[in-house]
């Protein structure tokens, strides 16, 4: 190597450099159009409308038939109720019921300091979350079975009715005891349950808005790809980039959550258990719909509802003649 040229990575240093001040340079330089910002607000608008959870097809289609704006209208959605019933049960129940890692580690904890009881506690807790996992897939397979496209939205209504009960009867369900936990923190755990259940089965996974560990993460893994100024990447491999639809999908999640956590507190704060009266009304407004619609499609198809004189016969014609 020659005494006047300088070594391989401070050439790749000095190259870095003068990337980011250009980039630098040419983002300051940038002045503003005024003809397009009637465009941008446009557009700013039409996202935000976009946003809203009408789509008649947010709880129906699944999986890969699902598009981005609908996964989005599901994220955010979902992810303000979670928050808001995890601050506010917190401040109801003084324990958080919408994630279980830490529950899992305190029951290991507890059991290790040979505290039974606070470690039983716990597993109930866990317990009772699998339950409302275990009842909402069991209504979704149910549903698949049967042909019932509105599956998911029973859920979600079934959820709306225990969130319900738990904002008119919180006060007094707080001094019944089931085991060692009171009947509020059975509840939120089966609902918070029933919740994650509903959102990751009709995602394929790809939405989870009751914890955000795991959307913490990926959301720093797309932020690292988005900065990465791929200088130093190597010839013939490919550079790194960032899945912008996931970086936003995980943003936007966060970002519900958080609002939700704090329109839950205040809530609570201010008015009590009956805040979670407006967080099932929401959620019963976003399920009804497909229910309705399943319903009408039904009565159509069996031309009309005949005298029935027992259940038996009813249920033929709903779940056989329906398919």
């Amino acid at each position: 190597m020659s005494p006047h040229r300088p070594p391989v990575h401070s050439r790749r240093h000095h190259r870095y450099l003068r990337v980011a001040r250009k980039r630098t340079v040419r983002a300051l330089q940038g002045h503003l159009n005024l003809e397009t910002v009637p465009h941008g607000i446009g557009k700013a608008i039409g996202t935000t409308l976009d946003l809203l959870p009408l789509d008649a097809n947010l709880l129906t289609k699944q999986g890969s038939d699902r598009s981005k704006i609908l996964n989005r209208q599901l994220a955010w959605s979902m992810a303000f109720i979670a928050g808001a019933v995890n601050a506010g049960g917190f401040l109801a129940v003084k324990t958080y019921t919408s994630h279980v890692s830490g529950t899992f580690s305190r029951f290991a904890d507890e059991l290790a300091r040979g505290r039974m009881r606070l470690a039983y506690a716990a597993l109930e807790i866990l317990v009772c979350f699998t339950l409302g996992a275990f009842t909402a897939g069991t209504l979704i397979n149910l549903g698949r079975r049967l042909k019932f496209r509105a599956h998911y939205a029973l859920s979600l209504m079934i959820e709306a009715g225990l969130l319900l009960l738990f904002g008119l009867m919180g006060a007094t369900l707080s001094h019944q005891r089931e085991f060692f936990l009171p009947m509020t923190i059975i509840l939120l755990s089966f609902m918070m349950g029933m919740h994650n259940s509903v959102v990751t089965s009709i995602s394929n996974a790809e939405v989870r808005t009751t914890h955000m560990t795991g959307n913490l993460t990926d959301f720093g893994i797309e932020l690292s790809r988005l900065v990465y100024p791929n200088v130093f990447h190597r010839r013939g491999s490919d550079p790194i980039r960032a899945n912008r639809d996931r970086l936003k999908l995980h943003g936007l999640i966060l970002l519900s959550f958080a609002g939700g956590g704090f329109v839950g507190a205040v809530g609570f704060r201010h008015v009590g258990y009956k805040v979670t009266v407006f967080l099932a009304a929401f959620l019963f407004i976003l399920a009804v719909r497909p229910v309705v619609h399943e319903l009408r499609v039904r009565w159509r198809m069996m031309g009309g509802m005949p005298d029935y004189t027992d259940a038996r016969a009813l249920a033929r014609d709903l779940f056989i003649r329906g398919k």
